[in-house]
Formats: C-alpha cells, structure tokens, sequence
C-alpha cells in the first residue's frame, strides 16, 4: 500500500478554510485506498496562526495528522510589510523569504519533518500555493511532490520566487480550466503531468428549510453568503450593493443572511441578518431556502459553497472579475456574474422577474454539478497521478 503525505497549513473538523477543507475531504477519500498522513501546524486561526491543538499526533476520521508547532504567531507589522513590497513594483526573493515567515505559518519543525521522511512516502501532495509549509517544504521533497495551487490571479502569484517553485513538482493538480491555463501561462510548467478536477460536493443532511426558518426567524426571499466575512473575500462591497438596493427598491422585502466567522464590520441593517458560524445542518438547510447564494470574492480557484449551492438547485450571484466564479456560470447556465453595481442590481430583479428563466437556472446549476463533480471520477483521476509520481 502506498503511503501518502498530504501537507496543508491548518486540518481539522474545526477548520472551514477553503484549501484546508478541500484537503481534509481529499485526504478522507484517499484513506479508503492509501496509508495516508496529514502534515499540518498546531494552529487553528490563520490571522495569528498561534498554536491551538496540543496533540503532536491524532486520527480524525481514518486520517492520521501530524501537528508541528508554529515558531512564531504572524508578524504585528506584515499588512504593512505587505502592502509596501505589493506597491514597490520590486520583486526579489530574499524579500519575499522574509515575506513567507512574517505571513507564516512559519513552523520550521514541519519542515524538518517533510526533509527528515522523504523516504517514509510515496508521495507528497502540497495543497495551496501560498504558505509557508509549500513554499519550503515542497523543493524538498519535490522528486515526490504533486502540487495542487489552488492559484487565481492576484498579486501574489507574480513572486518571484513561485517561478522556480511552479517548476518543481512531478505532477500538477487543478481545480478548473481557468487555473490550469494561468499557471501554465504565468510558469514553464506545460511539460509537468496535470489532471484538471475540482471536488466532489456531499450534502451530508437532508436539508429543512422551514425549519431553519423557524430556528432563525427568517421569512420572505433571501440571498445567502457561507464564508469568512472579510476584506479579502470582498464582503464589504457586497454589503454596499446590498444597501445601496434596499435604497432604490425601498418597497423590496429581499434580506441577506450571513453564515461564517466574521470578519470585518457588518452594517447595522434590518435586513442584513448575520448568523455566525453554524452547523453542517442549518448551513444546507439556510442555502437550500435561498433565492441566490452570493459570492462577491474576486478571487477564488473553485468555490465549494457555489457548488454545494448549486447541488441543491439554487443559482449564484457572483463577481464576474474572478475568471473561476465567472467559468462556472457560463459552463452552467446556473448562475449570474455581475461587475459593477447597475449590473447586481439588474440581476437580482431578474431573477424575480423571469419565473421561467430562474427555474431553467435551478435545473441547470443541479445538472452541472452531477456531472462536472462527482467523486468517483475525482478520485480515479487521482489514482491516476500518485501512480505517475509514486511509481
């Protein structure tokens, strides 16, 4: 049996990250085949990355998890960092190595861990391009390494140091389309083995949406959010559109529901309804009574809450800038994209103008996913790559 080595900066059932959920549902799967390991950090909340778990080792759900701690929590002054080296149009490697330990995780054992067994394992799957533990960990073991970037256009990718590290790796795996052609656009990569596949959506419950309407006091139309509510994923401009409509279409009883850690400040607004972080249960139970699930983020290499939306056949509203969220409402036909604010406000009154059109969009949004999202093929195509690295 092959041993496998996924390394991702954070993992646990706590941990609703994008990259770090995506890797906990690869990893549960690839268990059911491989001997599987987890290389991870202590920490839990990535805006400080200071250690939370204390076992140095556990099993969660058929995985093993190895936790290493973080040296140093992220640095008081790297927004400031950060935004001078983005704005000093100057890119050198020395800097960005300075950059990577100020963002962290900056754990220096678990990359003394990834050099010290690169024999104990087949393969070692990094997920995420931007932390610490790939861009260290990966050139070591990169004769076994396959590196899943979870890339989008945004300025980090254009580091120096990511064109050697996109080099690197014996096998690529990508999200969409969209990912794949800007990596290999940006990096001289196109000769690497690839798979483009994204992840397959569960609905783990069956969803009751009069019952989370109940719970939450929750009547008439709704868009819905699932996510962190912050700056990075653009939720500020999202709260001024929505505002800004409630302001022209005072008669308009639509409300926005929020569901996730927050943030950043959200409005003070009636119809602005923040719910917190929830469970697996009510968060389906909320998106499946949903009008639209919106996602205003302008970069995103996948998006699971779109998908997991449009499983149970509720369209997206999302921002027509990122290339990926944009990709799938054209391939489906189960979505609108907007880029400015006359935009949102077109779609959010069609929606609830065109009967006919918004139930063509459920259907489609279903379809798309049953067919583009499934985990056997997700998972045959994986085989597929750890016998091209592993062999």
């Amino acid at each position: 049996m092959k041993k496998i080595a996924l390394v991702n900066q954070r993992y646990g059932l706590e941990v609703n990250g994008g990259s770090e959920f995506y890797t906990r549902l690869i990893a549960e799967r690839l268990a059911e085949k491989y001997q599987v390991d987890v290389i991870t950090t202590k920490a839990l909340d990535y805006t400080t990355w200071e250690d939370h778990y204390t076992a140095d080792e556990e099993d969660i759900n058929g995985v093993h998890v190895l936790r290493f701690g973080v040296d140093k929590p992220r640095a008081a002054d790297f927004n400031d960092f950060n935004g001078k080296y983005l704005t000093s149009g100057k890119r050198d490697i020395e800097t960005e190595k300075i950059w990577f330990e100020k963002q962290g995780p900056f754990s220096t054992a678990a990359v003394r861990y990834i050099r010290e067994n690169i024999g104990k394992y087949d393969v070692f799957i990094f997920v995420t391009y931007l932390y610490y533990l790939t861009v260290m960990g990966l050139p070591e073991a990169a004769e076994k390494a396959v590196l899943i970037p979870t890339a989008h256009e945004e300025p980090f990718i254009h580091f120096k140091t990511f064109e050697t590290l996109f080099t690197l790796p014996k096998a690529f795996v990508f999200l969409t389309d969209e990912e794949k052609a800007l990596v290999q656009r940006l990096f001289r990569c196109k000769d690497i083995p690839c798979k483009v596949m994204g992840t397959g959506v569960d609905i783990p419950c069956e969803p009751d949406e009069a019952a989370f309407r109940e719970k939450f006091g929750i009547d008439g139309d709704y868009l819905i959010y699932v996510g962190r509510i912050d700056e990075g994923k653009n939720c500020p401009a999202m709260f001024r559109y929505f505002t800004e409509y409630k302001k022209r279409k005072p008669e308009s009883p639509l409300k926005l529901v929020l569901m996730g850690k927050q943030v950043c400040d959200i409005p003070k607004h009636r119809d602005i309804i923040s719910l917190g972080f929830v469970s697996e249960e009510d968060k389906f139970s909320g998106i499946k009574g949903a009008k639209c699930l919106i996602l205003p983020s302008k970069y995103e290499s996948l998006s699971i809450s779109v998908l997991e939306a449009m499983s149970l056949s509720v369209p997206v509203i999302v921002n027509g800038i990122c290339e990926v969220l944009k990709g799938h409402c054209v391939k489906s036909n189960g979505g609108l994209y907007y880029t400015d604010y006359f935009e949102f406000e077109g779609i959010v009154d069609y929606i609830f103008t065109h009967d006919r059109e918004y139930r063509c969009m459920r259907e489609n949004a279903r379809k798309y996913v049953e067919q583009n999202y499934r985990w056997d093929v997700i998972m045959g195509k994986f085989d597929e790559i750890i016998d091209i690295v592993g062999k």
